[in-house]
């Protein structure tokens, strides 16, 4: 039987031995990214050393050999996917751009208003929005595939829908909220047998498992370089030769011509009508090289691994109270979605993060998916071949002791009978960052919320990690009297903390104060995401804005 060897793997890539915020970096975020191999940290350090220059129109040596390197790596890209025709995959900045060509390229020549395209429900929004965008140009329509309660994709009305001939069935071959592994090669089957061309976004697979494209039966194929090891900013398209041919470019410029005048151009052939301008040769290069290390290894020992942590966080996580897992049905890749009762997704992203622990909150770029399951978002856990059981044990350790600390806080507060203002008092008191965390956890509790009624979407702001609700008004005496609220406690700390600084001022006063300078005394911003941070200043932005308004 196959061996893992995660410590030998932890070695090839450097940044796991980093610290953050004083611990061993946990890193857990491996479907938003993953981590570099030295060799392809090496392979693009070298190429910009002693390889630079432009691809295929240079007269020089120097251009010559980038330009063999260049198209090496799409061999080796070809030969790892199990396709023999290398024209056939178009390099792209990754799956989004992938998508979007097809949606631009393919779907402005075939799609007519009425004909009908097939969305997943947990579809990632890079394989909804161009859709959606496409439907409006076209006057065709959208109807989604649902999924059952246990996370697997209702198969039967899959079926239904197919009775309606859908122009395009874009799937999804790995959820990246879920990740629940799909039977793309079965559904691909199914939707060609009525005449649809089949789109498969393949960004969550590759990380995870080989795959030979040619046994899957797809039309098109995408899949992004960072999700696989390799660097950020380079993708692939894959794509059926006859329809690539029958595609027009989607961009013009250099590369992507034979000969141009005045009159009219003609466009080169494959894969180069599709790669106008300089590509991104070092992305393709140190992709290459990042495919050539997986190929390298043991891949069915990793997939054994990885599914082992899995198993482990789920019995280690299962025991903690109020952890609860979402069903991500019958086949998965190593990736947990999780709440924890009684905690903003947001707060325990928060905690996990100064304990050195990289996890992903939020909606994942899934939203369509978290509103079917009636949820504002999830906490996502994913592992790759590099993680170990003692790093999901960390993991573990940290989700339980912020319920033990929220639960012994919650003791004390109620002993003491603890009030609004103690509890404010508290957050300028705390000497460390943990009781300083648990002080912010404390006034997000006690501090008012709007009643239900004053929660609407007229008073939402765009740009926030968590929903965020503002209330911009003047008392009788001409000062701001405002009022905010939101779904993470920490946040609705730290706005409690920004209005005691902004009520009673006239809106005079307040346009004269630097309140990012007053972030800066409160200690406020690093308390926060970049995300988040962002969402504050766009609140001190609404602020600012209303003092205007009322300013005469």
């Amino acid at each position: 039987m196959s061996q893992a060897d995660p410590k030998r793997w932890r070695r090839d890539f450097p940044l796991l031995s980093v610290r953050a915020h004083g611990q061993p970096l946990v890193y857990l975020d491996n479907a938003a990214t993953t981590q570099k191999p030295r060799t392809v940290i090496d392979t693009i350090s070298r190429f910009y050393k002693t390889g630079n220059a432009n691809v295929h129109r240079g007269s020089h040596a120097l251009s010559a050999q980038a330009t063999v390197a260049f198209e090496q790596a799409r061999d080796t890209l070809a030969r790892w996917l199990g396709i023999e025709d290398s024209a056939t995959l178009i390099w792209t900045r990754g799956t989004t751009e992938a998508i979007n060509l097809v949606a631009h390229s393919w779907g402005r020549q075939h799609l007519r208003s009425g004909d009908l395209i097939l969305l997943m429900q947990s579809a990632h929004h890079a394989n909804i929005v161009p859709w959606q965008m496409l439907a409006a140009a076209t006057g065709a329509r959208i109807e989604v595939i649902p999924l059952l309660a246990d996370g697997d994709l209702d198969r039967e009305a899959y079926h239904r829908l197919l009775e309606q001939k859908p122009a395009l069935v874009a799937l999804s071959h790995v959820s990246n909220a879920l990740g629940t592994i799909y039977p793309v090669a079965a559904l691909c089957r199914e939707a060609k047998a009525v005449g649809a061309t089949v789109l498969v976004d393949g960004a969550q697979a590759l990380p995870h498992f080989d795959l030979h494209l040619d046994q899957l039966g797809c039309d098109f194929y995408a899949f992004s370089g960072h999700k696989i090891f390799g660097p950020t900013g380079i993708g692939v398209l894959w794509g059926r030769r006859e329809l690539l041919e029958a595609m027009p470019p989607w961009q013009g410029g250099g590369e992507m011509i034979e000969q141009v005048s005045f009159d009219g151009t003609t466009y080169a052939g494959l894969p180069f009508k599709f790669e106008a301008g300089t590509p991104n040769i070092a992305g393709a290069i140190g992709l290459a090289a990042a495919i050539d290390y997986l190929h390298g290894q043991d891949r069915m020992a990793m997939e054994q691994h990885e599914q082992a942590l899995l198993q482990h966080a789920l019995e280690c996580c299962g025991q903690i109270k109020g952890f609860r897992a979402v069903a991500s049905g019958s086949h998965r890749v190593s990736l947990m979605s999780f709440e924890l009762e009684g905690h903003h997704q947001q707060d325990v992203a928060h905690w996990l993060d100064h304990q050195g622990i990289a996890v992903r909150a939020g909606h994942h770029c899934a939203m369509p998916l978290m509103q079917a399951l009636g949820l504002p978002g999830t906490l996502r856990a994913s592992f790759a071949f590099y993680n170990t059981q003692q790093e999901v044990e960390r993991l573990a350790l940290a989700l339980d002791q912020l319920v033990q600390s929220a639960h012994s806080t919650h003791l004390v507060a109620d002993m003491e009978q603890s009030t609004y203002q103690n509890a404010l008092n508290g957050v300028y008191s705390a000497t460390d960052w943990t009781s300083r965390y648990q002080a912010l956890m404390h006034l997000g509790q006690t501090a008012p919320s709007l009643p239900a009624t004053l929660k609407q979407d007229c008073y939402l702001l765009p740009g926030c990690e968590s929903r965020v609700w503002l209330i911009t008004e003047l008392d009788a005496y001409g000062h701001l009297n405002c009022r905010a609220d939101a779904d993470a406690r920490i946040l609705r700390a730290l706005l409690t903390l920004l209005l005691t600084h902004v009520n009673g001022l006239t809106p005079a006063q307040l346009l004269a104060t630097d309140l990012e300078t007053l972030l800066n005394q409160l200690d406020i911003q690093r308390h926060l995401s970049p995300s988040r941070g962002n969402g504050l200043l766009a609140i001190i932005r609404s602020l600012q804005d209303f003092a205007r308004s009322q300013d005469h």
